[in-house]
């Protein structure tokens, strides 16, 4: 199972990115697709995730700006971010919990990560 993650790249305050997360593999089912980020000196932390029925979890810090989504038939999970603020510059991983065709069981999946930087 593989995931390219993409959509980073310099952006004004105020302006918008929209990530990308294609998974592609031998991939049985997605449970839940999620978005992490990690700032330069500081610990990764969750931005949002979805499950495979739809239900959504953000970082109190995006809740309103940023919105997660995921097209099924693709495998692909997307993270709308607008307003965007110098405080969410960081490297975004994205990060499924998925069954692979091989097991019965279900794993945990990294990006590589993509780099969003928010600066005048």
């Amino acid at each position: 199972v593989q995931l390219q993650a993409s959509g980073g790249g310099l952006v004004q305050p105020g302006g918008s990115l929209r990530l990308s997360c294609a998974a592609s593999g031998s991939i049985f089912s997605i449970n839940t697709m999620g978005w992490y980020r990690q700032a330069p000196g500081k610990v990764r932390e969750l931005v949002a995730t979805i499950t495979s029925g739809g239900t959504v979890v953000y970082a109190d810090s995006v809740k309103g700006r940023f919105t997660i989504s995921r097209e099924n038939a693709k495998s692909t999970g997307y993270l709308q971010m607008n307003s965007l603020k110098p405080d969410d510059t960081a490297v975004y991983y994205c990060n499924i919990y998925a069954r692979p065709s091989h097991s019965s069981r279900c794993y945990g999946y990294w990006g590589q990560g993509t780099l969003v930087t928010v600066s005048s």
